[in-house]
C-alpha cells in the first residue's frame, strides 16, 4: 500500500484551481439571479468571456 508523504508535498494544479474559482462564480451568479436560469450573454459576464477575448486579440 503507498501513502502519501506527509509534510510540504502539496502540488497545485493552477488550470484546477481557475476552473474551480470559476464555477464558484457561477454559483454565486445563479443563486442571486431573479430568474430560473442564467442567460448565456449572464454567463459570459461572470466569467469575463468579453474580457479575455479582447485580451487574447490586444483590443
Amino acid at each position: 500500500m503507498r501513502v502519501a508523504p506527509v509534510g510540504g508535498t502539496a502540488v497545485q494544479d493552477h488550470v484546477a484551481l481557475a476552473e474551480i474559482e470559476l464555477c464558484g462564480e457561477l454559483i454565486i451568479a445563479a443563486s442571486a439571479a431573479d430568474e430560473d436560469r442564467l442567460s448565456l450573454e449572464s454567463i459570459d459576464e461572470v466569467l469575463k468571456v468579453a474580457e479575455e477575448r479582447a485580451n487574447a486579440f490586444g483590443y
